[in-house]
């Protein structure tokens, strides 16, 4: 994991070159602690480790970037990992799922009707060596540790920083670190997530909520995890033309999205705009092979 890596590239002419459109790789900090995944978990880590804990706990589904991202962070600090996984266990694990139960991480398997009832599963699994950390590490912690996605590199030039939103973690935290002078944009990835302003709010002081910021609905394709043959071959020529990996259930529909609306002239020409890259390709692990061409 290094977030040195992390650089912006410029996609102006993917978007025929009528804006000035970047991109922050944050996917290459790791292949797997990729993206916004490395800062959202990075102060629950550092807080798990200064209080004693040894066990680091959380939750997410069978091709859930965040838990197999918490199981070589927490591996790689020397913590034990347990993840509880949404739905009953497969006859066969999903390569995900394989992958975080290689580095170490214990699975179990709950029902989704249970799955819903987190703090019933905390409350039946009090072992004090155990740190817990939300899905997808949603929380104010979660957000702080996002703040420092827009400091690695200058972004300071970019009155405009667009992203996907899932739980709002990254934006809350895109939010935070946000100059006076950005406007930072989500384009949510689930469908019907009205709830989503405000649970964002909730990771914001007063002061920040008054920030300038907007949640867009526009580009969900059906919902969460959901895609149409439109989406996988946007995702194809996106690495054709700028080798530029996208998954299909945040980063695709991010840049999808950010493409439409720049034809719909939804930008001043004099904008510069930021798109953040966060990482997680694991949900193209459920295709086919050969369906995308990376």
């Amino acid at each position: 994991m290094n977030i040195n890596n992390i650089y912006i590239q410029d996609i102006s002419e993917f978007f025929n070159n009528i804006l000035n459109i970047s991109i922050l790789r944050a996917d290459l900090i790791d292949p797997v602690v990729s993206g916004n995944k490395w800062f959202k978990l990075q102060l629950y880590v550092r807080d798990a480790i200064a209080a004693g804990k040894t066990t680091l706990a959380t939750f997410g589904g069978p091709y859930s970037n965040h838990i197999v991202a918490t199981s070589k962070y927490g591996a790689s600090m020397g913590l034990e990992t347990v993840g509880f996984i949404r739905g009953e266990k497969p006859v066969a694990l999903s390569p995900t799922l394989t992958d975080a139960m290689e580095n170490g991480m214990t699975l179990h398997f709950v029902s989704r009707e249970d799955f819903e009832q987190t703090e019933k599963i905390t409350s039946h699994n009090q072992d004090p060596s155990w740190a817990w950390i939300p899905e997808g590490g949603y929380g104010i912690t979660g957000a702080e540790g996002v703040k420092s996605m827009l400091t690695i590199k200058d972004t300071a030039p970019f009155d405009t920083i667009i992203c996907a939103v899932g739980t709002g973690t990254m934006m809350a935290g895109l939010i935070k670190a946000a100059a006076p002078h950005q406007q930072v944009i989500g384009l949510s990835v689930l469908k019907n997530n009205i709830s989503i302003v405000e649970e964002i709010k909730a990771l914001l002081t007063p002061d920040e909520s008054k920030k300038n910021f907007e949640i867009n609905h526009d580009y969900h394709f059906g919902g969460y995890a959901k895609h149409t043959p439109a989406l996988i071959d946007f995702m194809n020529d996106c690495y054709k033309k700028m080798e530029l990996p996208l998954d299909f259930v945040y980063t695709a529909k991010l840049v999808y999205g950010v493409e439409d609306l720049a034809t719909k002239g939804k930008f001043d020409p004099t904008s510069k705009i930021l798109i953040i890259h966060s990482g997680g390709l694991q949900g193209n692990r459920s295709f086919k092979k050969g369906t995308l061409i990376f």
